[in-house]
């Protein structure tokens, strides 16, 4: 993993700040859901692509090959205006869109394969059905390898004993895109009708779901799964037999927390897991919400050590979510900056954070950018959704609602 350029000599900590290059609203459609993902083309451009909140658009491609001078070389409609694609990833010239809908039986839910060898013309390559009677289709999807899709997803033969436990990890095998196939799903036991396991205790305060959300999955452990699990924690997955997923390790917060565990990001060198758990309510109801770090060097037993610090009082009562959501997630792509020392994430109103996590017992606040609430903003506050970092250490992070994407430079 690559550390921080930004150290100083002297005290061997690292020193930042984070410089605002550009603001675009994305044509007045900026409310962004969490997909980010870079594109080189064959002509030398730089594209990232957007995935939205919510309707009518579907996703948005902004050429960022100045990121000073961001351009939209496409932005593409959603089919029905029930629909959201919350989550993409891009390999070479081929994206994957996950579909989600807003309540079960709606149609089309799942995701789709798409050609962007040219990016102003993207073209269906195939899209996988996953509606059903009990499904929304698909809320988050990771395509690292070329070769499979991970999905939290529901699907049209999974009943869940509770309506808000539709969402399972399954595999999809792409390495035919114009024919995708289902290699493998797994579920919290007790959460599928017909279980021989009674179903899970629900969360008495804020009952959010037993259902997948992230599934990372790194070139590092191919074999393993990193699945964030919403309000039944996180599990470390082994696939190596794809087509049977198992945990081999689960660690849950909640209760005495709030549940909605979201991301587990591995730092393979350090034997450490980084877990978010992110804020659903607003005024910041829902506290704490926060980035744990765990001791991962057992995998069977990972055990928290830290948590990076948060000022709960300036931002509790500014309007909207405020706490932990995304972080930078060290996608296994040639266009991704790498750091095994820094976590940078995004808390909503709280804006975009970095922290300095040498010490991982003691990790530091080390930058932040908190930009003005949006023209229009419905919370009267900023929403920051999602953040990525490119190789070059250019930062992009995306507002919830309405405020389209910023880009920033990390620097002293």
């Amino acid at each position: 993993m690559s550390e921080s350029p930004l150290k100083s000599r002297a005290s061997d900590s690292i020193l930042w700040n984070f410089k605002l290059l550009a603001h675009h609203e994305l044509a007045g459609f900026g409310g962004m859901g969490e997909g980010m993902s870079i594109q080189m083309t064959k002509d030398g451009r730089r594209i990232i692509y957007l995935a939205h909140e919510s309707a009518p658009k579907n996703f948005t491609g902004v050429d960022v090959t100045d990121p000073r001078n961001p351009k939209i070389v496409v932005q593409t409609e959603l089919p029905e205006a029930f629909m959201r694609s919350n989550s993409l990833e891009v390999v070479g010239d081929i994206m994957a869109v996950a579909y989600q809908t807003q309540k079960v039986g709606q149609k089309p839910a799942g995701f789709e394969l798409f050609d962007i060898s040219v990016p102003e013309n993207p073209k269906s390559i195939a899209r996988v059905d996953r509606s059903g009677p009990h499904s929304r289709g698909a809320h988050q999807l990771w395509f690292a390898d070329g070769e499979y899709v991970h999905i939290a997803s529901g699907a049209p033969d999974f009943e869940p004993t509770h309506p808000l436990d539709d969402q399972c990890y399954q595999i999809f095998d792409v390495r035919n895109p114009s024919k995708p196939v289902e290699a493998g799903r797994w579920w919290m036991p007790g959460t599928r009708k017909g279980d021989d396991v009674p179903p899970p205790v629900r969360h008495k305060v804020f009952d959010m779901g037993f259902r997948a959300h992230n599934t990372n999955v790194y070139p590092q452990r191919p074999d393993r799964c990193y699945l964030g699990y919403i309000d039944g924690g996180m599990y470390i997955m082994d696939i190596s037999d794809m087509s049977r997923p198992k945990p081999i390790a689960h660690w849950d917060n909640s209760p005495p927390y709030h549940g909605f565990t979201h991301t587990i990001l591995p730092l393979f060198d350090r034997g450490l897991l980084v877990v978010t758990d992110e804020s659903v309510v607003d005024d910041a109801a829902d506290w704490p919400k926060l980035i744990w770090i765990l001791d991962g060097r057992d995998e069977t037993n990972p055990v928290p050590i830290a948590t990076c610090p948060l000022p709960y009082d300036a931002f509790k009562s500014r309007g909207g979510r405020f706490g932990a959501h995304n972080i930078h997630e060290n996608k296994p792509t040639p266009y991704t900056w790498m750091s095994d020392q820094v976590v940078i994430g995004t808390f909503f109103n709280g804006g975009i954070r970095a922290y300095d996590i040498s010490n991982p017992y003691q990790p530091k606040e080390i930058a932040t950018f908190v930009p003005e609430a949006p023209a229009l903003a419905p919370q009267g506050t900023i929403q920051l959704n999602d953040v990525f970092v490119d190789e070059r250490g250019i930062v992009y992070t995306v507002d919830r609602h309405v405020g389209g994407l910023y880009i920033l430079e990390m620097g002293f």
